[in-house]
């Protein structure tokens, strides 16, 4: 018996891929995205890196998660000595955002929150953006 279905080969999450899971997943199902999402980007070559990250995401729903993408992608793009997508540049908040919103969590995300977060007002601290 032949299997007529056509084998896919592997493609890395890009960052517009990611943003989609987002919009359709709760809370307790994002940071399993994001954490899928990172471990596949660390381990994609540096020439493929900027390709995940420059097709802007849909809108999600949630303006806070629409900011955290426009971030991770400075973030990621200054990791790897680059300049974020021009996409991301106008994004930010008005109030702040901590994701982990414990006491504890708060005052690690305030003094550890990487700069493309903190200047769009998610304090999200860079161990937890360190899952994969």
């Amino acid at each position: 018996m032949q299997d007529n279905a056509a084998v896919r080969p592997y493609e890395p999450m890009t960052l517009a891929r990611l943003g989609v899971g987002l919009a359709s997943s709760d809370d307790s199902e994002r940071w399993r995205w994001v954490a899928e999402f990172l471990e596949e980007y660390r381990w994609e070559p540096a020439g493929v890196r900027p390709r995940l990250l420059a097709e802007e995401p849909a809108p999600t729903g949630d303006e806070h998660w629409d900011v955290f993408l426009a971030a991770l992608a400075e973030h990621l793009a200054a990791r790897d000595g680059r300049g974020g997508p021009a996409w991301a540049e106008e994004r930010s908040l008005r109030t702040f955002w901590f994701p982990f919103n414990t006491r504890a969590a708060r005052v690690d995300a305030v003094v550890h929150a990487p700069a493309a977060f903190r200047r769009r007002g998610v304090f999200v601290a860079a161990q937890e953006l360190e899952v994969a």
